[in-house]
C-alpha cells in the first residue's frame, strides 16, 4: 500500500492543518485584540475622530498637553451652539413636514441656524490661532497643512453620500406609486 494514500497519513495531515489554522486564527485575534492605542487620543469622544497632532507636528510633551487642553476648552465653548443648532434643526424639520409649513418661520429658523454656525466658525478660527501660538514657527506650516487636509476631508466626508448618486431627474418621493395604487 502506498504511504500517501494511507488513512493514517491523510488523518494526520488533516489534523495538522486544522491545528495550524486554529493557531493562525488565534494569532490574528491576539494581534487585533492587543493593538497599541498610541495613535488614538484617549481623552474623550470628541477627540476620537481627530488625528494626533503630536507625531505630525513633532510637538513636545508640554505642547501636546497644551493642544489637548485647548481642544477640550474649544469643545466646551461650542457645545451650547451645537446643541442650539440641533434643537433648531428639529424645529425646522417639524415645520417642514407640517401640512401647511410657515415659510416665515422656516426662514427664521434657518437664519438662526446660520447665526449659531457663524459663532462656531468664529470660535474655530480663534481656536486655530490659539493652537498656532503654541507651535514654533516651523510647526505652524505643518499645522496649516494638517488643518487644510482635515477641512477638505471633513467637507467631502459630509457630502460623499451625494457624490456617488447619479442625478435621477425626478424626486424619489414622487416616483412612488400613490397610496392604494396597484403594483
Amino acid at each position: 500500500m502506498d504511504f500517501l494514500t494511507s488513512k493514517r497519513f491523510i488523518t494526520t495531515a488533516l489534523v495538522f492543518l486544522v491545528v495550524l489554522n486554529v493557531t493562525l486564527l488565534g494569532v490574528l485575534w491576539w494581534q487585533n485584540a492587543h493593538r497599541p492605542f498610541s495613535d488614538f487620543p484617549n481623552s474623550g469622544r470628541e477627540f476620537s475622530r481627530h488625528p494626533s497632532f503630536t507625531a505630525q507636528l513633532g510637538l513636545t510633551e508640554a505642547q501636546a498637553v497644551s493642544f489637548r487642553n485647548l481642544r477640550q476648552e474649544h469643545f466646551r465653548k461650542v457645545a451650547p451652539e451645537m446643541e442650539a443648532i440641533t434643537e433648531l434643526k428639529k424645529q425646522l424639520l417639524d415645520e417642514s413636514l407640517s401640512a401647511k409649513p410657515d415659510t416665515k418661520k422656516i426662514a427664521m429658523l434657518a437664519e438662526s441656524i446660520g447665526h449659531n454656525q457663524a459663532a462656531i466658525e468664529r470660535e474655530l478660527a480663534l481656536h486655530f490661532n490659539a493652537l498656532a501660538q503654541v507651535c514654533t514657527p516651523e510647526q505652524r506650516g505643518s499645522l496649516k497643512k494638517v488643518l487644510e487636509r482635515f477641512a477638505a476631508r471633513k467637507f467631502f466626508g459630509r457630502n460623499e453620500h451625494w457624490a456617488g448618486r447619479p442625478p435621477s431627474g425626478k424626486n424619489e418621493c414622487t416616483a412612488l406609486p400613490p397610496s392604494g395604487a396597484q403594483r
